[in-house]
Parts: structure tokens; C-alpha cells; sequence
């Protein structure tokens, strides 16, 4: 799969890649999408391809539980819709960081249409106060919270060394000293599409929060809740 913008992709006209050895030779087509552990990434990295999927999926998993919802209490309705849906609007959702709004608004629909198959509230009924009263984060600010906790993890050694190696405490940087404690060392992207990336996407997020939960013996639970009831205020 070629990886460029959309005027890069265009001047391409390589469809398949030769390979040869010694003894034999084949070719490799290129694809447009590719899925790597359910996630599906598209040339241009847009993720319009997972989005679509994970709408698609959502929706039709919304269609089963409607048709039984008579037949459901409150809690087995919930239940159901965590199981079935948030989950698919959560997985690797960190991924979607800086994505166009046009596609945050998609997955916005699915968890409206939750809501309101859970809920009992109407078609054409405000969202916002249902969704507080279920305690539910939106779709934006579920993406926040989940980048949020992974700098915490990369920071109190509890993820992957990959990822924790890109989450640098800014005052542990050479001539940073007098930087704040709790922030993170921020990297410059030179692209667009680099400023999604985690290696600054993360760092900005957690530099953004309060200073209050950024402390170094603020444990996982606490940091948390403190992390949601932030994101319901704003």
C-alpha cells in the first residue's frame, strides 16, 4: 500500500510490485486499504475506511437490539449496547486523534442512536442531556480520554517501551530543567498528518489537562476519574 497525500497518490501508476529470486518470480498487488488487527488504514491515512466499517457494524448491531428492545429492561438494554457497541466505538480509538469532523460526526451518530435506543428518548430530543445522564462521554472526548490515559501508563512505566520512549517528561530534557513539572516534552511534527501522530498528539493532550491530576503520585484510578469529570465540564 502506497502512503501519501491525495495528489502523491494520484501521480502513482504502479499497481503491482515485481519480486524475483534466484529460482522464481511473482508480483504484489497494491491495495487501497489494508486490516491490521481490525483496524482498517487507508493510503491516506484518513481512517474513513475504519470509521465506515465501525459505523456499518454499530448500526446493524443497533437494528437486532430494537427489534427486541419491548422485551429488555433498562439494564439488560445498557448492558447490551456496551457490549456491542461502545465497545466497537472505543477499540483502538486513540487512533482517531486530529481525524476530520467528518468523520468524528459519523460516530457521534451511532452512540446518539444508543442513547436513544437505551434512553427511550426521542428522535428529534437534545442528546447532550442524555448523555450526561448516563455518564457517557461523547465520541471526541472518549478519543481524549483514551490518548490521556496511555501518556499516563507511558509515564509510570505501565505501557509498551515503544510508546513510552515517545512521552518524555519535559523536565528530564537537557536545558528544559526549568519547564514545569508533569508536562511532557512535545515533538514537532512537519506534517499535517504527523501531528496526529502519538509521538505529539499524546504530549499536547496531556499537556492540555489540569495541572492538578498531572502530579507523579496521582494513581491510575484516581487520575481517571478526575480525567472524565474534566471532560463532562468542558
Amino acid at each position: 500500500m502506497w502512503l501519501g497525500s491525495r495528489h502523491q497518490l494520484a501521480k502513482l501508476t504502479v499497481s503491482q510490485l515485481p519480486l524475483a529470486t534466484t529460482t522464481s518470480s511473482s508480483a504484489v498487488d497494491i491495495v487501497s486499504t489494508a486490516n491490521d488487527l481490525g483496524v482498517f488504514l487507508d493510503g491516506q491515512l484518513t481512517m474513513a475506511r475504519h470509521i465506515s466499517s465501525v459505523c456499518r457494524a454499530g448500526f446493524f448491531q443497533l437494528r437486532q437490539l430494537r427489534s427486541v428492545r419491548r422485551s429488555l429492561t433498562t439494564e439488560a438494554t445498557w448492558a447490551l449496547v456496551q457490549a456491542f457497541i461502545s465497545c466497537r466505538l472505543d477499540y483502538c480509538n486513540s487512533l482517531l486523534a486530529g481525524v476530520a469532523d467528518v468523520y468524528l460526526r459519523q460516530l457521534q451518530s451511532v452512540q446518539n442512536a444508543a442513547v436513544r435506543l437505551v434512553s427511550g428518548a426521542h428522535r428529534h430530543d437534545h442528546i447532550t442531556p442524555v448523555l450526561v445522564g448516563l455518564h457517557w462521554l461523547p465520541v471526541r472526548q472518549r478519543i481524549i480520554y483514551k490518548t490521556a490515559v496511555l501518556v499516563w501508563k507511558c509515564l509510570h512505566d505501565a505501557a509498551a517501551r515503544y510508546l513510552a520512549d515517545l512521552c518524555v517528561p519535559a523536565h528530564s530534557v537537557c536545558g528544559r530543567q526549568q519547564l514545569r513539572l508533569g508536562l511532557c516534552w512535545s515533538h514537532v511534527a512537519q506534517t499535517a498528518t504527523g501531528q496526529h501522530s502519538f509521538a505529539v498528539n499524546g504530549p499536547q493532550t496531556w499537556n492540555s489537562l489540569p495541572a492538578d491530576f498531572r502530579t507523579p503520585d496521582t494513581t491510575l484510578c484516581s487520575f481517571k476519574r478526575h480525567l472524565k469529570a474534566h471532560l463532562f465540564r468542558q
